[in-house]
């Protein structure tokens, strides 16, 4: 399916290209140029390998390069490339064999024709061989689990995260703010939002590409060039509070050409110098003088450094005194022990003249999404209406009777996909710190010890066998997270909340000094929501209280160690075209969607996903679905309602709902380069022949506020016709 061959690179070698049939025919390819002595590379891709060749052996730094390894598929399109050029660079710089040259920030990732079905398959043989000749080291499923990956600013953004990275460079630019709060609860992408702003701002001009911003490239590079000009190498910070985090994130930034580990940094270095801007991660987890414990010392000396009262400041303060800009990243729900900044502190800071505050809303983390954060905060609430259960397709989310199983069913999913671990709550003093023999959790036929490390326990192998607490998950992606309610936490059935039984916490410092049950309470619910939090293809959870588990089995689903039920008899099974349709996910599409004339030879056996067809419709080879999302179809189309569409033949389109492929933009409403919208052409008949005047492609939404999309003759060459709206099959 793909080839990967080897040349030199150097101008004596570009006769050796000449012999390559797909760089010699222009085809699109994929290409690695590399030196393996001093451990750089650079990944790019080419519809025309000898003319691209030839520019980057004038480049200053890829000249240098010593080899270039062609990536070639008869497979291949414009497409296609970009999607494994975009893979390879956030892979490879994961990999850390070399240090990449490649300033591509904000990387495609999108969907097109037959990629799950096919190019997925392609780039895993591509990684393969790149394995076998030595060009990368680690495999993908390992990469996949490695918080190197998971930390990359070498990343798509979401709508959602490249409108706060907007914001916050706006706001950078003017000279009346200083603080910036971002705020978003456990999951929205704020970690990954902060590193590829710090990576952003170090960059160079010249190593900076934004080709997936679409129409916010130019006015990003306007405001980098805006703040530069007052700032051309502004001295920056990433603080990061917790100690196994900040490990883990100085590592991330040891694997990023033009980042270094010392970037990342405590809230008390931040004592031996000022900063141009300082970004802090996980802010809500910076701390004021209260149950400190052996902290006490270095706090009392880097107040004292910085001429503050110990008393009346907290870490805060230290962040503001500190930076010309500040930029705190900050979820109130996520402050777990009396010893974080009160949130007081954050709501003056929001409040203050020179301050600006933006909010991230979409949920990344769990593939349940944000209906799964909204129910995890009304369940610890108390706040699930009778007989609600939440179920999600693409999410394991059960209860269980039983301990044991639970734990079976932990390291299974290690077994099976790893990145899979116990948590629980502070219920038990941590007797195996001092004895290594001792266990901490004893629960019926279960023996279990607490985290033996502080430090990126997540990643201590042996981890998943032990349990973890608040503080060595916290700000982590887990696969499959078991969570286990203490015996400080319990259900009353008869007033119908959830009770704390502060003899039965024992976290030293999360609980000293704490006289109102509840703000204790609102701590412990805070460490349950987060550690709920952590799991991106599953949560399991156990509850110690038996009053407490009948609650949780009121609405979350029960485990079955049993056998199986059996099958719903009256489920119609799907046969493709007979009575269903592949179905593509086009919510985040950018880039080519192949020709669809193709559909009709797809292969059903390789395209898993396929959606039934509403009864009476007749199902022909040459229709496919997608999700449609947006309001400016609304009169027709619901938000994210499932469509089916008829791949365009020609002839007249005028007055049909049309998919259309924006080849060279992004649709303003969706992030994508699909829009659905009606068709309308507009021609005249002249001795040349008929020919568009203009196209309109106008929205049908009871919002005014949606406009048509007026295109000329020579702008409608950057648009494509590729399906007709046939109807709504799931809304």
């Amino acid at each position: 399916m793909a080839e990967i061959q080897r040349y030199p690179f150097s101008k004596d070698a570009l006769n050796d290209l000449r012999d390559n049939a797909f760089a010699a025919g222009n085809w699109p390819l994929v290409y690695v140029l590399s030196d393996e002595k001093h451990g750089r590379a650079y990944i790019g891709e080419t519809t025309d390998t000898l003319t691209r060749m030839s520019t980057h052996l004038k480049h200053d730094e890829k000249q240098l390069l010593t080899a270039v390894h062609l990536i070639t598929s008869e497979y291949f399109n414009k497409s296609a490339t970009l999607d494994v050029e975009s893979l390879l660079i956030k892979y490879m710089a994961a990999d850390g064999k070399y240090t990449l040259l490649n300033g591509n920030l904000g990387l495609a990732d999108h969907n097109y024709y037959q990629r799950s079905a096919l190019y997925e398959e392609v780039f895993r043989e591509v990684w393969n061989r790149l394995i076998a000749k030595g060009v990368v080291s680690r495999t993908l499923d390992h990469l996949d689990n490695s918080d190197v990956f998971k930390y990359s600013p070498y990343k798509s953004l979401s709508f959602d995260q490249r409108q706060g990275l907007l914001t916050i460079l706006h706001e950078l630019t003017n000279p009346g703010v200083q603080n910036i709060v971002v705020e978003g609860g456990a999951g929205t992408g704020k970690s990954v939002l902060a590193i590829f702003l710090f990576k952003l701002l170090t960059s160079e001009d010249h190593q900076i590409s934004l080709r997936e911003f679409s129409d916010e490239e130019a006015e990003i590079h306007a405001l980098l060039k805006s703040l530069r000009e007052t700032l051309p190498k502004p001295k920056m910070a990433l603080v990061v509070p917790m100690t196994s985090f900040r490990t883990t994130l100085k590592n991330a930034f040891k694997h990023v050409a033009g980042l270094s580990s010392d970037m990342v940094i405590s809230p008390s270095e931040l004592t031996k110098q000022r900063y141009d801007i300082v970004l802090v991660d996980e802010s809500h987890r910076l701390r004021k003088r209260k149950n400190l414990g052996a902290y006490f010392g270095s706090f009392d000396k880097a107040c004292q450094a910085l001429d503050m009262d110990k008393h009346t400041c907290s870490e805060v303060d230290w962040v503001c005194q500190q930076a010309n800009k500040a930029i705190f990243f900050y979820d109130e729900g996520q402050s777990i022990k009396p010893s974080d900044a009160d949130v007081e502190v954050f709501q003056l800071l929001k409040a203050a003249k020179g301050s600006v505050t933006h909010r991230l809303l979409s949920q990344f983390r769990v593939k349940a999404g944000q209906p799964y954060v909204e129910f995890v905060d009304k369940l610890l609430k108390g706040g699930v209406d009778d007989g609600v259960v939440f179920t999600a397709k693409n999410y394991e989310f059960e209860v269980f009777d039983s301990l044991s199983d639970m734990v079976s069913t932990i390291h299974e999913k290690e077994q099976q996909v790893g990145l899979s671990r116990l948590i629980a709550g502070y219920s038990w003093p941590w007797a195996s710190k001092k004895d290594c023999e001792a266990y901490d959790i004893v629960i019926d036929d279960v023996q279990l010890r607490w985290n033996s490390t502080n430090t990126d326990w997540i990643n201590k192998a042996g981890s998943h066998r032990e349990v973890g607490c608040i503080h060595t998950t916290q700000g982590y992606d887990l696969n499959y997270a078991g969570i286990i309610f203490g015996e400080e936490i319990r259900y009353d059935p008869e007033s119908q909340v959830i009770v704390i039984e502060k003899g039965n916490y024992h976290d030293r410092t999360g609980g000293q000094g704490i006289k109102d049950p509840e703000e204790l309470k609102q701590y412990i619910i805070n460490i349950y929501r987060t550690i709920m939090l952590r799991g991106i293809r599953g949560t399991f959870v156990y509850a110690c209280d038996d009053a407490l588990r009948d609650y949780l089995k009121q609405h979350i689903p029960v485990h079955s160690s049993g056998q199986p039920e059996p099958e719903n008899t009256n489920v119609v099974e799907l046969e493709p075209y007979v009575n269903a349709v592949p179905l593509f996910d086009l919510q985040a599409a950018a880039g080519g969607f192949g020709e669809l004339s193709e559909v009709s030879e797809l292969d059903p056996n390789r395209h898993l996903d396929w959606v039934a067809v509403p009864e009476g419709v007749r199902v022909r080879k040459d229709m496919f679905a997608c999700r449609v999302f947006g309001e400016s179809m609304n009169r027709v189309i619901p938000n994210g309602a499932v469509c089916l569409f008829r791949t365009d033949r020609g002839g007249s389109r005028n007055g049909k709902t049309v998919l259309v492929e924006c080849i060279d933009s992004v649709d303003a409403e969706s992030g994508s380069r699909y829009t659905v919208k009606v068709y309308e052409s507009y021609k005249v008949d002249d001795e040349q022949g008929w020919r568009h005047t203009r196209i309109q492609l106008s929205p049908n939404s009871y919002d005014d506020n949606f406009q048509p999309l007026e295109l000329t003759d020579e702008e409608a060459l950057k648009y494509r016709v590729v399906g007709e709206f046939v109807g709504v099959i799931d809304d």
